[in-house]
C-alpha cells in the first residue's frame, strides 16, 4: 500500500488478483497481507487507513460484491460520509490486524 496509490495501481492490484477473493475470510485474508506489507514499509495507521480508503472509494465505485459481507461494506461505505468512511477504514484495518 502506497500514499501515493492512484485508480490505476488499485485496478491493477484488484484484477490480478481476479475472482480468488470470494470469501470474506479470503478479503481478510488479502487485506491483511496488504496492512502488513504497509507497517513493514513504515507506515503508521492513519497512512494504512487513508490508503484503505482509497482502495474502498474504487471497490465501492467499480466492482461487484463476490459476497454479502462485501456487499454490506460496499453499502454502508455509498450511503457513508467521507468521515465515517475514513472511520470504517480504519475500523478494517483494525479487524485485519487482530
Amino acid at each position: 500500500m502506497d500514499n501515493q496509490l492512484d485508480e490505476k495501481q488499485i485496478e491493477n492490484q484488484i484484477y490480478k488478483n481476479g475472482d480468488s477473493l470470494t470469501s470474506f475470510d479470503d478479503f481478510r485474508e488479502y487485506l491483511s497481507g496488504k496492512v502488513n506489507l504497509g507497517k513493514k514499509l513504515g507506515m503508521d495507521e492513519e497512512q494504512l487507513a487513508n490508503s484503505a480508503q482509497k482502495v474502498a472509494d474504487y471497490l465501492a465505485a467499480k466492482e461487484s460484491p463476490k459476497n454479502t459481507e462485501e456487499r454490506l461494506l460496499q453499502e454502508l461505505w455509498k450511503v457513508g460520509t467521507e468521515e465515517e468512511q475514513h472511520k470504517l477504514a480504519h475500523m478494517l484495518v483494525r479487524l485485519v490486524q487482530q
